[in-house]
């Protein structure tokens, strides 16, 4: 049997939390020791309740076995505390959590300038608009951002990372199988593609409200600097930031107007002492300090989606609204726009220029982009997402796609 075996089994027993786990970790050393130990030899660890001692003498592995196996079959990987490849820098906090469920690419995150970038569950169309700019601007720079993909305000974070082309990871208060909320179905396959889904809790477990709070810890401690968005006065938002605060991290949050209640938060944040955040730059040159082979520091242009819209010229546009403003944008992305690639290069994924090099005004099924292109499905989807939004290809029927540019070679 393998150690992970054990570290499922302890970590999964009843009435044991992840604090309890890692002081019988302290104690014994290994798993295994903890596995093959008398209660004699639990009771000498002062901290665990009776409770606690109880639960360590159920010694069945089946939940234990089942786990594998369903991590097996999901193309999961669990890391544990005790492994290399586990960060110094979250193994160093309060409360680490023992074990994490990995789906995707895991990077060395000691060696990232990782920044959370996280907001409101009920975000304003300014925080959202605000959390994607620095989304992108601080991946174009060189941060790798980190974020709990919950709706609106986190998943702006990690919508303007892919949409720069790069990575990102999420911290999820569920299985990392499990989509939630069902409006970030696509999100979750593109971060699944090009990023990585972390949780501390088995395949399946479906979301719990006290799951969120505790992962907030993650979020803050994968990363070296929190920027928060929106947020409210009393919110799960600010309580990842009291983690950051406690795990020593820089903190900095971005103004918002004095009348919205979700910048109230923030806004007593600067106050306190928050950094001032209104641009990634701002981030940037602080983080070039301690990461200068990784971090550029300077001012990105936002690409058109990201780009504030001009204010009405009139009383009448003024009164426009939201989703008339939205079909405006739309009609306006079926203007034909002319690229050459080889001063393009800069502006795309390989994956995005070897779909527009494909794709013709004869339709395309997603299965026959991928075959042509020799791209995983899952890939062509994230590139495909992020064209459709730059209005380079049109979805038609049957999830058929064409081009919508004008691609010279």
């Amino acid at each position: 049997m393998s150690g992970i075996k054990y570290w499922l089994w302890l970590r999964n027993l009843q009435g044991l939390n992840n604090r309890a786990c890692l002081r019988l970790w302290t104690h014994f050393s290994s798993p295994e020791h903890i596995y093959y130990a008398d209660i004699e030899e639990y009771a000498q660890i002062p901290q665990l309740t009776k409770a606690q001692i109880r639960a360590l003498e159920d010694k069945s592995l089946d939940r234990a076995e089942q786990i594998m196996e369903d991590c097996a079959r999901l193309d999961i990987r669990v890391i544990t505390i005790a492994d290399a490849e586990y960060p110094d820098r979250l193994r160093a906090i309060e409360d680490a959590p023992c074990l994490l469920y990995v789906k995707g690419s895991w990077p060395d995150f000691d060696s990232e300038a990782a920044v959370a970038v996280i907001g409101s569950r009920n975000s304003t169309p300014y925080g959202i608009r605000v959390g994607q700019a620095l989304g992108y601007e601080l991946s174009k720079g060189g941060a790798y951002i980190v974020s709990g993909l919950a709706a609106r305000g986190d998943a702006a974070g990690h919508f303007g990372a892919l949409l720069a082309g790069k990575k990102t990871a999420a911290v999820l208060g569920c299985g990392v199988d499990v989509v939630y909320p069902a409006e970030n179905k696509r999100l979750y396959a593109d971060i699944e593609s090009d990023g990585v889904l972390i949780s501390e809790y088995p395949p399946g477990t479906r979301p719990v409200g006290t799951h969120f709070l505790e992962r907030n810890r993650i979020i803050s401690g994968l990363s070296v600097a929190v920027i928060v968005v929106e947020a409210k006065m009393h919110s799960g938002t600010q309580n990842t930031v009291r983690h950051a605060i406690e795990q020593g991290r820089d903190v900095y949050a971005v103004p918002g107007p004095v009348d919205s209640a979700y910048s109230e938060g923030t806004n007593r944040m600067i106050q306190e002492g928050a950094g001032v955040v209104t641009r990634a730059w701002d981030v940037l040159e602080e983080l070039e300090r301690w990461f200068p082979d990784k971090i550029e520091a300077k001012l990105f242009e936002l690409p058109p989606i990201l780009q504030r819209a001009e204010k009405p010229k009139s009383t009448a546009a003024a009164k426009e609204t939201v989703a008339e403003k939205t079909e405006k944008q739309i009609d306006n992305r079926n203007e034909i726009e002319y690229i050459e690639i080889e001063n393009a290069k800069d502006r795309f994924t390989d994956d995005q220029i070897r779909i527009l090099l494909t794709l013709s005004n004869q339709p395309m099924i997603v299965d026959d982009i991928a075959e042509t292109t020799q791209i995983p499905v899952r890939r062509v989807l994230s590139a495909l997402t992020m064209l459709e939004i730059d209005g380079l290809v049109k979805q038609e029927s049957g999830n058929r796609y064409i081009l919508n540019a004008v691609i010279q070679q």
